[in-house]
């Protein structure tokens, strides 16, 4: 059976290996300081390396609900963005086996619920490998706030067990297992700036955004993603049960992610539709409506090099930021509609943040957490100061382009 303790086992089971030790030693032994054979045996426990690797959050710049398909899923469009907030995962081999979850936050899970669980177990099958691999989670980002978070520390246990083994997997093995464990993995397979199509598990790795500097707002408040696609689905006048109202749960397709970029291949991308019928008419067309709107706002940003952006987004003979030119092409989070209703604080975050200054402020996925985005790391680190005097858990962070995300990754 996997193993799943807390720290305080694993103290307990070095004090029972100590002790055994210390009654057991040799003669020529008895006069060596009991430190050092407990720092022996600790060694003896531990992998012959432990991995650290850095889990990396994300944000959604915009996010559009689309019909409910045959399997009871969504078709979703979103552009995923990595920032520099982040989780720290730290993954070592050692002998025995089964796979142990270690993490302090009591709302992590600790058994094969855990996404860092499910995407090990099946690692060490397409890999081969034996051993007992221990996953220590620091968690820094908050449960359930659309920040990804799961997400990014299961990608990052399978990143570090790679390491950990010596051995790798395919890039098309790794987005295959990515998606089978839940939606938004494969994009933390490519990082940086990254178009999520299907139920989000399809990417496609756009040309990067430069880093912007942006804050982030984590209310203590969790969204489940499930409850709010039920919600949306009422709202749409669907009824109860014809989705599964999840963009997270496992899929048998893969995610597959395209070198480069073609507007014909982006368009074919950003026009997908759903092959089933929803109860109702006004319902499939209102939802490609919003999955076109948002399209064409992508389609227009892929189709223009930076230095061709329209006048009026030019200061000082620079083309802005061409980031904010796509947020001012009109997009927007679907699940705002759903959640904020619920919600009344966090529509308060996101009125906080443009209040502050932000060029654009949106709720991250189904949320909680909610972003803002802004011109400089000044005015972003002054506005985190102001909102946390304000009660707000606010950080100041940037965006990571896909360089600085790899070159990142691992400690």
């Amino acid at each position: 059976m996997p193993c799943c303790t807390s720290a305080a086992g694993k103290s307990t089971s070095f004090r029972r290996g100590f002790s055994r030790i210390h009654a057991d030693k040799p003669p020529h032994l008895e006069n060596l300081d009991p430190s050092l054979l407990f720092r022996a045996f600790r060694l003896y426990n531990h992998s012959a390396m432990t991995v650290t690797v850095r889990s990396f959050a994300k944000i959604n710049l915009g996010l559009r609900i689309g019909a409910a398909r045959a399997d009871g899923f969504h078709d979703l469009l979103t552009v995923y963005q990595t920032i520099g907030l982040h989780d720290v995962i730290r993954v070592g081999v050692r002998r025995g086996s089964g796979i142990e979850i270690q993490c302090a936050d009591p709302r992590v899970p600790l058994d094969e619920s855990n996404t860092c669980f499910r995407i090990v177990e099946k690692a060490m099958v397409a890999l081969r490998a034996k051993g007992r691999v221990v996953i220590e989670i620091e968690k820094r980002l908050p449960v359930q706030g659309g920040l990804g978070g799961a997400s990014a520390n299961a990608v990052a246990a399978l990143l570090g067990l790679e390491r950990a083994l010596g051995k790798s997997l395919s890039a098309s093995e790794r987005l295959r297992i990515a998606a089978e464990v839940g939606s938004d993995l494969p994009l933390f397979l490519v990082g940086g700036t990254v178009l999520g199509v299907g139920r989000g598990e399809h990417v496609y790795p756009l040309e990067d955004f430069p880093a912007i500097p942006c804050v982030v707002v984590t209310p203590e408040v969790g969204v489940s993603t499930p409850k709010a696609f039920a919600e949306w689905d009422r709202m749409q006048g669907l009824k109860p049960g014809s989705s599964r109202a999840s963009d997270a749960a496992p899929s048998t397709s893969s995610g597959q992610a395209l070198k480069g970029r073609s507007s014909t291949t982006s368009d074919a991308v950003l026009k997908s539709r759903s092959s089933t019928k929803p109860d109702s008419e006004l319902t499939v067309r209102a939802g490609s409506d919003r999955m076109d709107e948002l399209g064409r706002g992508v389609s227009a940003w892929l189709s223009e090099r930076y230095s061709s952006a329209p006048s009026g987004f030019v200061r000082g003979g620079r083309a802005e930021n061409p980031l904010l030119w796509l947020v001012r092409a009109g997009i927007e989070n679907d699940f705002e509609r759903v959640v904020f209703p619920e919600y009344p604080e966090l529509s308060d975050g996101k009125s906080a943040l443009l209040r502050a200054g932000a060029k654009y402020a949106s709720l991250s996925g189904s949320g909680s957490a909610l972003y803002g985005l802004f011109a400089s790391r000044e005015a972003a680190a002054r506005v985190a100061a102001r909102l946390r005097k304000l009660g707000w858990a606010a950080a100041a962070t940037a965006t990571l382009t896909r360089a600085a995300y790899w070159r990142r990754v691992i400690s």
